[in-house]
């Protein structure tokens, strides 16, 4: 039997097939993996690495990166949750503005969105590495959290508010039909518009699309923004499902979703890979955190074993790279 024929059937579904073992791996040792409450519970958890995850693919796919997604998703969630909660008041005025939930949110997300447009328009005017303008991101975003909550969670948001991150419809949950629909819209986005080929383009090859006419830091900035937006959706959702603001919300997201988007296929060198690649590579992950916990694995052995496997997909992906 030649291997070497089967290769590119296995370069091709290498994510499926790991999912499938990993399924039955943890499956064999927990019987408690392949119930029907779990199952929701882990597409439930995983909703919110998917919403984030699309907006990385995006960003990964113009050979960029996106390190503040973790803290853009905390500061949005404080500010959905304190303006829902205590308004804006302005006392030399004698002004008091109140938010209704879907003001708040509004809000949340639009501060997402102008966040990571920020990103793009610092890589793109003064050509920032996207590693170090979005680490530096990272930083503000956390530290302007931390300076609105002044260090304590906003809590007591609310059962309307609630029903975001743990109602049910259609006997699914909603923060499933959220991702859903973020993952449906980025699949549109990716593989029937404009913007979606000049996001491949760029990733390919920037020079040759900036000779071709595309218009390179508008595509940039653009993709940061969706980025952020997203990251500011995941927020909700979290914040929504404690019915609390945490300041340190979202530690650690940035590695998941890049995990996810690595795992899922897409070169770190941008212009390869798809979104439904990186919806299977967040279900990975999704699945390994949830077998690691229902093993009793400790926390710390966990994240040696989320790097471990980070790492790995990088080897692949590098690897797959040199025979292409």
């Amino acid at each position: 039997m030649d291997l070497k024929l089967y290769k590119p059937f296995f370069i091709k579904f290498q994510s499926l097939i790991a999912l499938f073992i990993l399924c039955l791996l943890i499956s064999l040792i927990s019987d408690k993996f392949l119930t029907v409450s779990n199952g929701w519970n882990v597409m439930r958890q995983i909703s919110v690495n998917i919403c984030i995850s699309v907006g990385m693919t995006l960003v990964v796919l113009t050979a960029g990166i996106d390190l503040s997604v973790g803290s853009v998703l905390a500061l949005c969630g404080a500010l959905t949750a304190g303006l829902l909660k205590n308004g804006l008041a302005f006392p030399q005025a004698d002004l008091f503005i109140g938010f209704t939930i879907l003001g708040a949110m509004l809000v949340g997300v639009l501060a997402g969105t102008f966040l990571g447009a920020f990103n793009g328009w610092a890589i793109t005017k003064f050509k920032v590495p996207a590693f170090i303008a979005t680490l530096a991101m990272l930083t503000i975003a956390r530290g302007l959290t931390l300076l609105y909550t002044q260090g304590f969670p906003i809590s007591g948001l609310g059962d309307d508010f609630a029903y975001l991150g743990t109602g049910w419809f259609l006997s699914i949950p909603v923060p499933v039909w959220i991702s859903g629909i973020v993952v449906l819209l980025a699949v549109i986005l990716t593989t029937k518009t404009r913007l979606g080929r000049y996001i491949y383009a760029i990733g390919g090859n920037e020079s040759a699309s900036r000779l071709s006419g595309i218009n390179i830091s508008r595509v940039k900035i653009i993709v940061y923004a969706i980025s952020g937006a997203l990251a500011a959706i995941g927020g909700l959702i979290v914040t929504s499902r404690l019915d609390s603001a945490q300041p340190n919300a979202g530690s650690s997201y940035e590695l998941d979703s890049i995990a996810a988007v690595v795992i899922g296929g897409t070169s770190l060198s941008g212009g390869k890979g798809t979104i439904l690649g990186t919806v299977l590579g967040a279900i990975i992950i999704g699945v390994l955190n949830n077998g690691l916990v229902l093993l009793n694995v400790s926390p710390f052995w966990q994240q040696v074993v989320k790097g471990a496997v980070i790492l790995l997909a990088v080897i692949i992906d590098k690897s797959n790279s040199k025979n292409d």
